[in-house]
């Protein structure tokens, strides 16, 4: 015995098969939506002086600077090391923040070595 559907049934399921596919297949390659790639910095400093490089590596984490303003994605240190790092790259750092928590005047001033 063979099976066998009607040749309108077998193009439909064909169809559907190929729709099914190309929209998950379309999903998993999607862009992901705007808001995940424009997150919000996870640390931001302010320094006393202008950063001399717009975009430098230190402490393990991507800086991006414009004027006295810094900005980078999280990094594996404590947010006091990463300080540090950072201001034995570009001075003196005004204003620590982690995850939009400011470091403790004590936190700060380790940071910038006193």
């Amino acid at each position: 015995m063979t099976l066998s559907l009607p040749r309108f049934r077998s193009a439909t399921a064909v169809c559907l098969a190929l729709v099914y596919t190309s929209l998950t297949f379309g999903a998993a390659i999607a862009p992901a939506p705007a808001e995940a790639r424009a997150a919000a910095p996870y640390y931001t400093a302010e320094l006393t002086a202008p950063a001399a490089e717009s975009r430098f590596v230190e402490g393990g984490v991507v800086w991006f600077c414009d004027g006295t303003s810094c900005a980078a994605a999280k990094g594996t240190s404590r947010p006091v090391n990463i300080c540090r790092k950072l201001s034995r790259e570009v001075g003196e750092i005004t204003s620590f923040t982690a995850k939009g928590e400011a470091l403790e005047s004590d936190d700060l001033a380790r940071c910038n070595g006193n």
